[in-house]
């Protein structure tokens, strides 16, 4: 691809902004309907033609030699990302192989890979405020609802286009900072896992009775594990025909985009207070009206608070299985991290009546894990090491780890499944050769 000017970019990007924003207020004035954003998009490559028509006809009158046929065509596709897209973060998205970016300031970029390289990068804006512009617009257009990054909102969480998960940070930090943490599988399955490694064949199988069991299942592992990317694969072994209500604090899930898998979903995302601390919908919020929508199953992408209380009593009404992400580094620490969200919610449920709720409502705890390259042979892995059951309470949640860590770290099965009985209608001992 032809090096690209970012100065002119900018410049042209402007122009083509104004030239848009114009077409709307004369759309506006005239009484039409505003454009769909497909339409928009549209008509902004032809703005984008234009504009790079008028800059060859400058160049060519000082004299100047204009850009070839593949200048023009790069400068199109930066000039469109500027607009729509993430701006010269955009080749890093389209590159396959990036896991992860880190950005510490507009000059210090650093692009994980997936065979566990890390590469500092050049530079994905002029200046620090250009960055902070670029994550303002990102966070104005990529979500349901507008999202602030300002001195009074100076945290921001989102999803990108593609499905990418970004965080941004300003003013409690020396330079405004983001990370990005790639969605390299988007409609991903059970099988897909096995192939890649991430479960063995039986895991796989027996993950897939219980999802067709409506067991509820607890995704647990630390940051960048493989937690999302897992509950997306059990999931999509959900039928088709049944409603989803999928409850996020930035929208990643996506399962509203895969309409030939789930035709009936409906995606919540977290809003945050306006400037005046109005408007706020929380998580537990979210959950709490999920149950009012006739899920058949409610999808929680991630547990950080106190909608944890809301959730559980979900899971012990009828709703059935149930999914949701939390962190933890182990399967067993998942019951004391439940307990902790719960202690700290508004209904600050002691330690007793949570591990209660907790028998009565989760049955399986899945644990993820990811294995860096120098444990692996010169690649990232994430594997599932560990599943517990519930089985009740004493005192404390009683578990057995139905699987664990085999030879080679991957969880291979390790206790006999007391509720055996319900996957077996769904082929699990079929899927094993009933061994």
């Amino acid at each position: 691809m032809a090096d690209v000017d970012h100065g002119l970019v900018k410049r042209l990007r402007q122009d083509v902004g104004d030239r848009l924003a114009e077409q709307r207020r004369a759309d506006q004035a005239s009484g039409l309907a505003p454009m769909t954003g497909e339409d928009e998009r549209q008509f902004a490559r032809a703005l984008i033609a234009q504009a790079l028509e008028d800059h060859a006809r400058t160049e060519i009158t000082y004299g100047r030699t204009p850009p070839d046929a593949l200048e023009e065509e790069a400068l199109a596709s930066a000039i469109h990302a500027a607009l729509y897209g993430v701006g010269r973060l955009q080749p890093l998205l389209d590159d396959p192989e990036v896991e992860n970016i880190d950005i510490n300031g507009c000059d210090r970029v650093f692009v994980g890979y997936a065979d566990g390289r890390e590469v500092l990068h050049e530079p994905v804006a002029d200046t620090d405020e250009e960055l902070v512009e670029l994550i303002q617009v990102l966070g104005a257009y990529s979500g349901l609802s507008s999202r602030p990054f300002d001195s009074a909102n100076p945290q921001l969480d989102l999803r990108l286009p593609d499905g990418s998960r970004l965080s941004a940070v300003m003013d409690v930090t020396r330079r405004p900072a983001l990370s990005i943490r790639r969605a390299r599988l988007g409609k991903v399955f059970l099988s897909d896992l096995v192939g890649n490694g991430t479960i063995l064949p039986e895991l796989g199988a027996f993950l897939a009775a219980a999802v067709a069991a409506r067991k509820n299942i607890m995704i647990a592992g630390s940051t960048n594990a493989g937690k999302t990317t897992l509950l997306r694969a059990l999931a999509n072994e959900i039928r088709p025909h049944e409603r989803l209500i999928t409850v996020e604090r930035a929208l990643e899930l996506g399962l509203d985009q895969l309409p030939d898998l789930h035709p009936n979903v409906v995606a919540f995302e977290e809003r945050l207070p306006n400037s005046e601390g109005l408007g706020e919908v929380t998580m537990a919020e979210l959950v709490r009206r999920s149950l009012r929508m006739n899920p058949s199953r409610v999808i929680v992408g991630e547990v950080l608070g106190d909608e944890i209380v809301t959730m559980l009593n979900a899971m012990t009404q009828g709703n059935d299985g149930s999914l949701s992400t939390i962190h933890a580094n182990s399967s067993l620490e998942v019951f004391n991290r439940i307990s902790t969200y719960a202690l700290q919610s508004q209904e600050r449920l002691p330690i007793e009546a949570t591990q209660m709720m907790i028998a009565g409502a989760v049955n399986f705890v899945v644990f993820i894990e990811r294995r860096n390259a120098f444990h692996t042979g010169g690649t990232l892995q994430r594997m599932v090491k560990s599943v517990r059951e519930v089985n009740g309470v004493d005192g404390r949640v009683l578990s057995s780890e139905i699987f664990a860590a085999g030879p080679d770290g991957r969880a291979v099965p390790h206790a006999p499944i007391a509720c055996l009985d319900d996957l077996v209608p769904y082929g699990y001992l079929d899927a094993m050769g009933r061994r």
